[in-house]
């Protein structure tokens, strides 16, 4: 397995659970580790063989910003399920991070990965 990842996408967006944070947005920041092959892409020098991480990322930046989430856990359920069924995702490993929610801490948030670890021959 191959992975095409995305680090720190930042995303403005409507999260969390205190009144205040229902009124402003908020900058999330969101790596994402996708499990794919690459042989096929690489062989070819096509784009069509590729998993296209700017659609991805495109598809993430519609969703989250038109999304109002309470919680970061929430908001990782919904982006993996995207990335899972929509772009034919068998693994990922996602990390949304919320900056500036704990005092002293650069961010707080959720790492979750999903799916199977396909192990096919490499070679």
């Amino acid at each position: 397995m191959d992975i095409v990842y995305i680090n720190d996408l930042k995303i403005d967006t409507i999260i969390g659970i205190y009144d205040w944070e229902r009124e402003v947005r908020q900058t999330i920041s969101l790596d994402l580790e996708m499990g794919t092959d690459i042989r096929q892409a690489a062989a070819t020098d096509d784009i069509q063989f590729a998993l296209n991480y700017k659609a991805v990322s495109k598809r993430l930046i519609e969703f989250i910003e038109g999304s109002e989430f309470l919680l970061v856990e929430t908001m990782a359920e919904q982006v993996s399920d995207i990335v899972c069924q929509e772009f034919n995702i068998p693994w990922l490993r996602l990390r949304i991070g919320k900056p500036g929610a704990i005092r002293g801490a650069r961010d707080v948030g959720v790492l979750i990965e999903r799916g199977k670890v396909e192990r096919g021959e490499q070679g």
